[in-house]
């Protein structure tokens, strides 16, 4: 036991004891992150703006004057992604890596866990080179998630997906995101992406997050035009093979070919429907 008579031994364990629990491994980075913000806050709050004016030759011939009426970015697209990693740590690490220049606002690890990273305000970058109806700036417009799951495996743990659930409720609540507007990567990005694979969509649907097909299917009337129909939904019809396959990794899965069979279209006529 101890001796009273020694206080100092008492500070010295318990300094330790703080020291330990106060430990971050990610501190640098989140010195990083918190400099980048600070960095941004000086560009927004500049007035005049650095490098706005509409004219630089006739730069007497402008003003500033601010207006009250304003606020920051709001989100109204969630994007779900697969990491294609094969851990959280792994995943973590690739967004702390200013080679790979990649990040989302979110990571959930396959036993639920919830990584925040990027503040919802902000641009992360994980939707790249992307289109979904004229929206051509997903990352401007859009939160992503990413799962971590290295897109070889058809399994999508319950804790992960349920995770999932609840922090899609409290970001649609929070801005608002139509129901029509959680997709996929491949969603936004045809013949470029392919994830995420094998996904549960319609368990999402289910909660309001995204659409699905009825049990019951309609035939279409003889004039329904596929691509038209893609189109309207949101996918990039550029390539059309390619927006074809998009579809079926969404609302098929047992068959992702470049073609649509006759229950494909019977299942495009019927979403195409709900938008």
């Amino acid at each position: 036991m101890l001796s009273v008579k020694h206080p100092s031994i008492f500070l010295i364990l318990a300094a330790f004891f703080l020291s330990a629990c106060s430990t971050n491994k990610y501190a640098a980075t989140e010195k990083i992150y918190k400099q980048k913000a600070k960095d941004f806050s000086k560009v927004i709050s500049s007035t005049p703006p650095q490098g706005q004016l509409y004219d630089s030759v006739e730069a007497t011939n402008q003003a500033w004057v601010g207006s009250v009426n304003f606020g920051i970015r709001k989100p109204n697209f969630v994007v779900i992604h697969h990491t294609a990693q094969d851990s959280l740590a792994q995943t973590i690490k690739t967004f702390h890596s200013t080679r790979a220049a990649t990040s989302a606002h979110y990571v959930i690890s396959r036993d639920g866990k919830v990584v925040h990273m990027v503040n919802d305000y902000l641009r992360a970058n994980h939707a790249g080179v992307s289109k979904w109806g004229k929206d051509t700036d997903l990352n401007s417009s859009s939160i992503g998630i990413e799962l971590d799951n290295n897109g070889l495996t058809d399994s999508w743990p319950d804790a992960q997906i349920n995770s999932l659930i609840k922090l899609l409720a409290t970001l649609k609540k929070t801005y608002g995101i139509p129901t029509a507007n959680f997709i996929g990567h491949a969603d936004i990005a045809p013949g470029r992406k392919n994830d995420p694979k094998n996904f549960p969509w319609k368990k999402l649907a289910d909660k309001g997050f995204g659409f699905w097909y009825d049990d019951i299917l309609k035939n279409p009337p003889t004039d329904f035009d596929t691509e038209k129909a893609l189109k309207y939904i949101g996918y990039n019809t550029a390539n059309l093979p390619a927006a074809i396959e998009a579809f079926k990794i969404h609302f098929i899965q047992s068959d992702i070919s470049k073609t649509l069979t006759p229950v494909d279209i019977l299942v495009l006529y019927n979403v195409y429907t709900k938008y």
